[in-house]
Formats: structure tokens, C-alpha cells, sequence
């Protein structure tokens, strides 16, 4: 990346503000492989509608506590939802391919990853929040594409980062002349 002192087109450095809601996303997809293990041993699908429409219905009901509106609420969550079944669906397909899941304890998924997961969701409600204004800056395009890398521990995991933020910055409308 270029200095900023040095390039006067270079994006200014990312601000922290974006830093708790990025790390939250990341943990959040982490979580993924845990859920991905349980649909593994349990056979159940990755597709749950009933258990995401009330995931979503639960952070719109949060979202005027943190003053976001309902559907920027339903927005969010419903990309870090999407994200985390790419997740499962990627590591489901490699281990049928490799005819094994790895061996490593499986935590229940109502008991102990759910409640994580909620948990979870209350973060992101509140840095979602606290972000707004770099997230509304034209260089958060360009901040995203710095720290995503970074956090991410493969491919897989890099393309669900994308997918779960790629709504995250907000895009002011194009001027519009007004024709007479």
C-alpha cells in the first residue's frame, strides 16, 4: 500500500472503528466450521430457513436499540448468515471428497454454538452501528480489500469475508443533474 504522506491519492489509513466489526465477522465465520462439523455428524442440511428467518426477525427486533434501521438489521445479518453457510458448504464438500471430517471435538451446536452465535449477533448490531461513519467513507471499498486478507485463515474463508461484507460500506447515490 502506498504511504499516504507520500502518495496524495493514497486512501487515508483505515480507522479503527472498523476493526471490532471486521474481527466479529471473522469470529463469526470461525464459528462456521463448528457448525459444518455438527451438520456432518448429524446429516442434517446446511439450509435452515426456519432457524434464519428467526435470526434475522431477532436483529430486527435489536435494531432500533442501537439505532439501525430494521432492514440495514435484516441486511447484515442475513450476508453473515449467507457467509456462513458458503463455509459449510465448502468444507462439507472437501470432506466427502476426502471420505472424512476432521477429529476434533464437536461442541452442540444448540447448547454451545447457538448461544455464541447470538451473542455474537449483539456485537455486530452494536459495531455495525459504531461504524457508520467509515463505513459511509468512499475509501471503505479499499479498506475492506486491505484487511480481509489478513484475517482470513484460507481461501474459503477469504471468499466468505467477502460475501459477508460486500454490503458492509455504504455507497452515497451518484449527483444526478436535474434537467429543466
Amino acid at each position: 500500500m502506498a504511504n499516504p504522506a507520500s502518495d496524495p491519492h493514497a486512501p487515508p489509513p483505515s480507522p479503527a472503528s472498523l476493526k471490532p466489526l471486521l474481527s466479529m465477522i471473522n469470529e463469526r465465520l470461525e464459528i462456521a466450521d463448528l457448525v459444518a462439523l455438527t451438520k456432518w455428524d448429524s446429516g442434517q442440511p446446511v439450509q435452515d430457513s426456519g432457524r434464519e428467518m428467526a435470526v434475522i426477525a431477532d436483529a430486527q427486533r435489536q435494531a432500533a436499540s442501537y439505532a439501525i434501521g430494521k432492514n440495514d438489521a435484516a441486511k447484515l445479518i442475513s450476508a453473515q448468515i449467507e457467509a456462513n453457510k458458503l463455509v459449510q458448504y465448502g468444507l462439507l464438500s472437501i470432506w466427502h471428497s476426502d471420505g472424512t471430517a476432521p477429529l476434533t471435538e464437536r461442541p452442540d451446536l444448540k447448547n454451545q454454538i447457538r448461544p455464541r452465535l447470538d451473542a455474537l449477533q449483539t456485537g455486530l448490531l452494536q459495531q455495525y452501528a459504531k461504524s457508520s461513519p467509515s463505513r459511509a467513507d468512499p475509501a471503505c471499498p479499499l479498506w475492506l480489500n486491505e484487511a480481509l486478507p489478513k484475517l482470513a485463515k484460507d481461501q474459503l474463508h477469504e471468499i466468505a469475508l467477502i460475501r459477508a461484507t460486500g454490503e458492509l460500506c455504504i455507497s452515497q447515490p451518484p449527483a444526478t443533474a436535474v434537467t429543466r
